[in-house]
């Protein structure tokens, strides 16, 4: 057993409560998937990270559901870097992270912070009634094809049309694994579709979203930095989303908002990299003792 230093982060808000938190563990990325993924749920949290050196980048990510470890997380991102930086473990306004998806760049301005996600692969698109048995609503509910898109994490875009349907979303986890197994992802637990309107959820919104998550992890995401990513780099690339730059919430129903700016790197035909920026408030921190 060993004394690690740990950061408990509320990413993509700037006070305690809000957004999508994250506890950081400082030089715990050497420890196991399994103590990784127990600790998650230990803390009953979404995702947690865990650093340690890199040979390639400025420092190591490696990112952990309750279940398993991801390649990448976009509120992670942020609440690692909002964790080093109240440590004074950053100098300057440039950082890499190595991650499981490829080198993550990382911009501070001011209290924000920008990751620059990876270019969009765009994947196939996915049955209306597949996806609308998924999230128990009408075929009618879903305003736009829904598609495999990823910027370093695959989600499923799905375009609602109103926030009633946003609320009234409910997720069939037994439609979810027969929808995942037809799109070739048969076994794995993440396909939940990433469900956006075109309308904020405050007036500064421009979209709002929702994450519906099947267990062992929480029931809903509050605010998801890489499906953001993803779902920027859809609407764009279908002409969704006139702005270059605009303002993403995702958790306002769950009481924790959320917010983030999404910039697109190149023209909307050929997107080769998504900014997603918001801040970080370290809440808590401390020691955890986990065996190595």
């Amino acid at each position: 057993m060993s004394w690690f230093e740990f950061d408990w982060v509320d990413a993509f808000t700037d006070q305690a409560f809000g957004g999508n938190g994250c506890a950081v563990v400082h030089g715990g990325a050497h420890l196991s998937e399994e103590i990784c993924t127990a600790y998650v749920r230990e803390t009953s949290l979404v995702e947690c990270t865990f650093t340690g050196p890199s040979d390639v980048a400025d420092v190591k990510v490696r990112y952990f559901l309750a279940s398993r470890e991801i390649p990448f997380a976009g509120h992670p991102t942020i609440a690692t870097v909002a964790a080093m930086r109240s440590r004074g473990m950053i100098e300057g306004d440039e950082l890499v992270l190595e991650t499981g998806a490829g080198l993550v760049s990382i911009h501070l301005n001011g209290g924000e912070i920008e990751m620059t996600q990876v270019a969009p692969q765009f994947g196939d698109t996915v049955p209306v009634e597949l996806v609308a048995r998924t999230v128990s609503l009408p075929t009618e509910a879903i305003v736009a094809q829904p598609q495999m898109v990823s910027t370093g994490l695959p989600f499923c875009i799905t375009v609602l049309r109103d926030h009633d349907a946003l609320k009234q979303a409910k997720l069939n986890v037994d439609a979810m694994r027969k929808m995942a197994a037809s799109q070739g992802y048969a076994g794995t637990d993440m396909l939940e579709p990433f469900l956006v309107t075109l309308q904020g959820a405050t007036e500064v919104g421009d979209t709002y979203s929702r994450l519906l998550m099947a267990p062992p992890s929480p029931s809903e995401d509050p605010f998801t930095g890489s499906a953001t990513g993803a779902m920027a780099a859809y609407l764009w690339r279908h002409g969704l989303m006139e702005k270059e730059t605009f303002t993403a919430e995702q958790g306002h129903g769950m009481g924790r908002p959320g917010q983030a700016t999404v910039t697109r790197v190149g023209p909307s035909d050929d997107i080769s990299g998504v900014k997603v920026a918001g801040l970080g408030f370290v809440l808590m921190r401390g020691q955890v003792d986990l065996p190595e």
